[in-house]
């Protein structure tokens, strides 16, 4: 899902989609934070002037909250294919922590920007509040495999579960989507070495 469906009604003028508003906002986010980014700097990066930002938005507020809701909006949905909803549940956290690679690496930048959110706004307090429904998520899983038999029982589901996305999280800091590693291939790798661990052994 892309932040235009969250302002459905305001049309764009041509050459500046709200998409890219946003791509170069992000940009300049992760660059500069947040709280140092003007309006102006935004407008100066774009080439238009500060009205034409606020044809598409009310402020920098709405492209924080636009920006951080594409990345979880994209995570949630990974959470609600028939793939992570039904079957044994080692299965559906495999296709979730697959689904959450495929997912920072398409959307790597807004990915970026909301690991480095820490609640200092109510859009940041709501989107830390929106990561801790996905993490319960995951323990969720993580506890039905175990209590399944497929997942070692010596290791708090919770605990998992942040090892599992700590590691994920982690690629923001070095994987580049045209650095020759497909998305698909790191899924792969990530997998393999975590999983294996994960997994109970056959007796």
């Amino acid at each position: 899902m892309t932040a235009a469906g969250a302002t459905t009604g305001r049309r764009g003028r041509p050459g500046h989609s709200l998409d890219s508003l946003l791509d170069v906002a992000v940009a300049v986010f992760n660059e500069r934070g947040y709280d140092a980014t003007s309006m102006e700097e935004l407008a100066v990066r774009l080439g238009v002037t500060k009205s034409a930002i606020y044809h598409h938005v009310s402020g920098k507020v709405e492209l924080l909250r636009l920006a951080l809701d594409r990345a979880l909006d994209a995570l949630f949905a990974v959470t609600e294919e028939p793939a992570a909803t039904t079957g044994p549940a080692i299965d559906r956290l495999e296709h979730v922590v697959r689904g959450s690679v495929r997912v920072l690496a398409a959307e790597l930048p807004s990915v970026t920007l909301l690991l480095r959110v820490r609640g200092n706004s109510p859009v940041e307090q709501a989107a830390l509040e929106r990561r801790r429904r996905f993490d319960r998520v995951v323990t969720d899983l993580v506890r039905a495999a175990e209590e399944q038999g497929d997942v070692r029982p010596d290791v708090d589901p919770a605990v998992t579960s942040r090892l599992l996305f700590g590691t994920v999280n982690s690629l923001v800091e070095w994987y580049r989507p045209d650095g020759g590693l497909s998305a698909d291939d790191l899924a792969d790798a990530l997998v393999t070495t975590t999983f294996c661990g994960l997994r109970t052994r056959p007796s």
